[in-house]
């Protein structure tokens, strides 16, 4: 059956992947109730400086015994990311600070970096040695995977074209997540612009899974039951799900992005690089809206990120939710379950299809 070669490779009891998520979203107890619950757990932690992510490791390692995997950026800014001279700093700042206002903050001084470089990050990745190392926005040097194979490390790195899908294969990596337009969070494109790179997930997955020899594990759009056994079908061996465990309980995501996830606003999402700098799918919300017109203004990743971070504290002590970033994807109208357990529990459940498609997870 095809989840098996997923299944195999990561030493899970299903080919089920739960995405990564940054920003605060992450948490090491919901990467180990996936894990536990015979799932592989994932931590995004693109977004912590390297001496915190030996202790993320320590963290999930605590909780579950059962492999997981660890998920950073490689390309950790864009160009003109880096800094900005202060009278462009400035005209950002007076651009966002209606909001600061409004959220009785005085908009901060630049810090001194907006970014933690990939490269140490991984040094620290490598000293904690997770079971699994997923990546986006590119693919590691070699010298990196070829460490992560010294260290028994699994690799899994995300395409959303077939070109991409095809240079992850050729350095070598272990498994290929086919993400789809669907998805929530960002487009991780890194051969073309994302606004270029914009394949469904059934398509991609059909087209991926016939030109690479590489397991590929399907992301996007898929929360249930039906729509695994469809993107096993379909040519993948495993799939990747972000939204649905991102609306669980376990995740970092704050009361009013749960409840915006379970609620008629769900269904009006939008691909906006108002939040970061990079192209990401979220709920629209009076934020994306009002800095629509105004995106070119903008600065790069991940300097908007920083200051889009900022913005987003002050909004969640207050409970603001049209002024957060509310990651969703587009299947988000069909969720359910609330618990990572009640997740599990349903995706693996015996569907009622056809008898070929129940046999692939078993």
């Amino acid at each position: 059956m095809t989840g098996k070669d997923v299944a195999h490779r990561l030493e899970t009891r299903y080919p089920i992947v739960q995405g990564p998520f940054g920003g605060g979203l992450s948490t090491a107890t919901l990467a180990a109730a996936v894990s536990n619950l015979g799932g592989l757990g994932s931590y995004g932690a693109h977004n912590l400086p390297p001496e915190e992510i030996g202790g993320v490791v320590t963290a999930i390692r605590s909780l579950t015994s059962n492999p997981f995997a660890l998920n950073l950026w490689i390309s950790d800014h864009d160009p003109g990311g880096l800094e900005m001279d202060p009278g462009q700093y400035e005209q950002v700042i007076r651009l966002l600070l209606p909001y600061f206002r409004e959220l009785d903050l005085e908009p901060p001084p630049p810090p001194r970096s907006f970014t933690h470089r990939f490269e140490d990050q991984m040094e620290a990745l490598l000293a904690a040695r997770p079971p699994v190392f997923s990546f986006v926005f590119g693919i590691p040097s070699p010298r990196l995977l070829a460490e992560c194979r010294r260290l028994h490390i699994v690799t899994i790195g995300a395409a959303t074209s077939t070109a991409e899908a095809q240079a992850l294969e050729a350095a070598g990596v272990d498994l290929i997540v086919a993400t789809g337009f669907e998805a929530g969070g960002h487009r991780p494109s890194f051969l073309a612009r994302a606004e270029d790179s914009l394949m469904g997930t059934f398509v991609l997955t059909q087209l991926v899974s016939r030109r690479v020899r590489t397991p590929v594990i399907a992301a996007g759009g898929i929360a249930d039951r039906t729509a695994v056994d469809a993107a096993l079908m379909l040519g993948a061996q495993g799939v990747q799900i972000g939204t649905a465990f991102l609306a669980c309980d376990e995740s970092g995501a704050s009361p009013e992005h749960r409840a915006a996830l379970f609620s008629e606003s769900a269904s009006q999402t939008t691909l906006t690089r108002v939040y970061t700098g990079r192209l990401a799918r979220g709920i629209r919300n009076r934020l994306s809206e009002e800095l629509a017109p105004h995106v070119h203004e903008l600065p790069p990743f991940p300097i908007q990120s920083w200051l889009a971070a900022q913005l987003k504290k002050a909004a969640m002590q207050a409970g603001r939710s049209d002024l957060l970033s509310l990651w969703s994807g587009q299947i988000a109208p069909n969720l359910k379950h609330r618990t990572a357990a009640a997740l599990m529990q349903s995706l693996v459940a015996e569907s009622s299809t056809r008898s070929v498609h129940r046999r692939s997870m078993q």
